[in-house]
C-alpha cells in the first residue's frame, strides 16, 4: 500500500480541496449505507417496533460516540499543524500521544456508557413496548467503543496528513462486512436489533485494523520508543484542543436527547417516522461533513506553514462547492425522498402511511435549508483547522439552546411543525456565532501576516 499523504500548502485550493473531499464523500455514502442497511433490514425483517427501538437508542448513541470522536476531530488539528510545518518529531510525539489518550478515553467512556444505558433510556421516557430492544442494542454498540475510538483516531490522522483514499477504502470494507453479517444475523439467524448491533461493531473492527496496516506504512511516521515515551506537555495540549470539540458534540447530543424525549410522547409510529427519516439525514449529510474535513486539513496544513492567503482563498471556493452541492442533495431529496423513506417502512398499512408520512413531512423541512448545514461544516471546520475549538463549543451550546427552544416551548404556539424545525434552527443559530468569528479571526491572521512579510 503505497503513502497517500498530500501537501495542501501547496496548488489550487479549490482543485485540492475538492480533490480531497471526493474519497471522503464517496467513503461517508458507504458508511451511511451500512447504517441505512441496519435500519432497512431491521424495519423490513423484524417490523416497525424493532425500527422505533433502533430510534430510541440513536441519540444516546449519537452523544456517547460523538463525545469520543470530538477528542480525535481536536487531535488531528495539532497533527495536520505539525505535517504543514514539517516538523516530523513533533508529529510522531503528537501522533504517539493521541492514540495514548484515545486508549484512555475509550476505556473510561465504555464503562461509564454501559453503567449508564437503562438510566438513559428511561429518562427519554422511551417506549416499553421498545425498551428492552434499544437497550440491548445499545449495550452491544457500547461495548465496541474502543474499535470506534480506534478507528476514529487512525482516520482522523490519516486525514491530517492529507489522506482521504485510506479512510474510504475502509469505509468500503466496512460497508460491505456489515451488510452481509446485517443479512445473516437478522435475516437469517433472526438475532433481531442484537444482529444489527453485532454486524456494525464488527465491520467498524475490520476498518480500524486496515487503518491501522495503512499507517505502519508511513514513512514519517515510523515510530521509535522514544515517540512512545509519555510527554505530558504535548497531552495536555491535545486534551486542550479535544476537550472543546468533545464538548460541543456532547451539548449538540444533548440537544438530541431532549428531542428523543419529546418525540417519545407521541407514541412509537411518530419514533418510527423520526428514526426513518434521521437515517435519510446521514445521507443528506455527507458531502457536508466531507467539505468540512477537507477544509479543516487544508486550513491546519496552511496556518502550519504561514500560508494564511491560501486559507482565505481556500474558504471561499470550499463556501460555494458546498453550497451548491447542498442545494442539489436538498432538491434530489424532495422529489425521490418519499420513496426511500418507504424502503425503511413495512408492516400493518395503517401503521406505515402514517409513518411515512411523518417522515416525509420531516424530511422537506430539512431538504429546504440544507445549505446552511454545509455552511456551518465549512466555517466550523475551518476554524478548527486554525486551533480554535473554543468558539465551535460556543457554537453547539447554540444549537442546544435551539433545539431546547423549538421542542419545548415553540410547540405550544405554533404545533408540533416546531418539532420539525427543531433541527434547521439549530443549524442557523450555531452558523450565526461561527461566520462572525471566522471573519474576525480571518482579518486578524492576514494582519499578522503582512505585519511579518509571511501573506505570501
Amino acid at each position: 500500500m503505497a503513502e497517500r499523504v498530500k501537501d495542501m500548502t501547496k496548488g489550487r485550493p479549490a482543485g485540492l480541496i475538492l480533490g480531497f473531499a471526493l474519497p471522503l464523500m464517496i467513503g461517508n455514502v458507504f458508511q451511511q449505507l451500512y447504517t441505512t442497511v441496519d435500519a432497512i433490514v431491521v424495519g423490513k425483517g423484524v417490523g416497525v417496533e424493532a425500527l422505533a427501538a433502533l430510534g430510541s437508542a440513536e441519540w444516546p448513541n449519537w452523544l456517547v460516540t460523538g463525545l469520543v470522536i470530538g477528542f480525535t476531530q481536536g487531535f488531528s488539528i495539532r497533527v495536520s499543524q505539525r505535517f504543514g510545518a514539517e516538523d516530523w518529531r513533533g508529529l510522531r510525539k503528537t501522533v504517539a500521544m493521541s492514540v495514548w489518550l484515545a486508549l484512555g478515553i475509550a476505556i473510561v467512556a465504555t464503562a461509564v456508557s454501559l453503567g449508564l444505558s437503562r438510566p438513559i433510556l428511561l429518562g427519554l421516557n422511551t417506549d416499553p413496548t421498545v425498551l428492552e430492544d434499544a437497550l440491548l442494542y445499545l449495550r452491544i454498540i457500547f461495548l465496541g467503543i474502543p474499535v470506534i475510538m480506534g478507528y476514529n483516531v487512525l482516520s482522523s490522522i490519516l486525514r491530517a496528513l492529507g489522506d482521504s483514499r485510506t479512510p474510504l477504502a475502509a469505509m468500503v470494507l466496512a460497508a460491505c462486512i456489515n451488510i452481509t453479517f446485517d443479512l445473516l444475523f437478522v435475516m437469517v439467524f433472526h438475532w433481531g436489533v442484537m444482529g444489527a448491533a453485532a454486524a456494525t461493531v464488527f465491520a467498524q473492527f475490520c476498518s480500524c485494523v486496515f487503518c491501522f496496516l495503512a499507517i505502519r506504512r508511513i514513512s514519517c511516521l515510523k515510530m521509535s520508543g522514544e515517540d512512545w515515551r509519555p510527554d505530558w506537555s504535548v497531552a495536555w495540549d491535545l486534551v486542550k484542543l479535544g476537550s472543546p470539540t468533545a464538548f460541543q458534540n456532547g451539548v449538540i447530543g444533548v440537544g438530541g436527547l431532549a428531542v428523543q424525549y419529546v418525540i417519545n410522547g407521541y407514541g412509537f409510529l411518530f419514533v418510527a417516522g423520526f428514526t426513518a427519516t434521521n437515517k435519510v439525514y446521514g445521507i443528506l449529510e455527507i458531502a457536508a461533513s466531507s467539505f468540512g474535513y477537507s477544509m479543516s486539513t487544508f486550513a491546519g496544513q496552511n496556518l502550519g506553514a504561514n500560508r494564511i492567503d491560501r486559507i482565505r482563498s481556500g474558504m471561499r471556493a470550499g463556501a460555494v462547492m458546498s453550497a451548491v452541492t447542498a442545494a442539489i442533495i436538498g432538491a434530489l431529496m424532495l422529489l425521490f425522498g418519499r420513496f426511500i423513506l418507504s424502503l425503511f417502512i413495512s408492516g400493518d398499512p395503517s401503521q406505515t402511511e402514517e409513518v411515512l408520512r411523518i417522515a416525509y413531512h420531516y424530511l422537506a423541512y430539512m431538504c429546504v435549508p440544507l445549505p446552511v448545514l454545509y455552511l456551518l461544516w465549512i466555517y466550523r471546520s475551518a476554524l478548527m483547522g486554525l486551533g480554535d475549538t473554543l468558539v465551535p463549543m460556543i457554537s453547539g451550546i447554540a444549537e442546544l439552546a435551539m433545539r431546547l427552544l423549538m421542542v419545548l416551548f415553540v410547540p405550544h404556539l405554533i404545533g408540533n411543525d416546531a418539532i420539525f424545525m427543531a433541527e434547521p434552527a439549530a443549524w442557523a443559530g450555531a452558523l450565526a456565532i461561527l461566520c462572525s468569528v471566522y471573519y474576525w479571526r480571518q482579518s486578524r491572521l492576514l494582519q499578522a501576516a503582512k505585519a511579518q512579510g509571511l501573506s505570501g
